[in-house]
């Protein structure tokens, strides 16, 4: 990569029938419409597909998924799951967007970064 290059354009797709046992780790956003057993970590946004599934945690900015997981999720920013996703495990999140039909069998606790007010320094807040 070159020096000053934008990282944010970077996306990675692995596609389906295709299957990673082990770490995925980038800073650009991932669609994955394969499988991936292991960790997936990445400062981007992760987009899993209908046929897609991640089995292990997962990390990043953002999440959008039509297909499953299973395991520990930290998302930074919104999860949305579509009327086709099936999610089990442990979930922290910001904001979480569910569509009617959505499986959702989690522990899920929301946490959201705000402003104390009175010394204005970033506390994080538990909902």
């Amino acid at each position: 990569m070159k020096r000053g290059q934008d990282t944010s354009a970077i996306q990675n797709i692995i596609a389906k029938k295709t299957q990673i046992i082990g770490d995925f780790v980038s800073e650009g956003d991932i669609r994955i419409d394969g499988i991936i057993e292991g960790n997936v970590i990445t400062t981007g946004k992760v987009v899993v597909g209908l046929d897609g599934k991640i089995t292990g945690t997962l990390e990043s900015a953002s999440a959008y998924f039509e297909g499953a997981f299973k395991g520990e999720m930290k998302i930074a920013g919104l999860l949305t799951l579509k009327s086709t996703a099936k999610i089990e495990g442990d979930v922290i999140t910001e904001k979480l967007a569910v569509e009617p039909g959505a499986v959702f069998n989690v522990t899920c606790k929301m946490t959201s970064s705000v402003k104390d007010l009175q010394s204005g320094s970033k506390t994080q807040k538990t909902a």
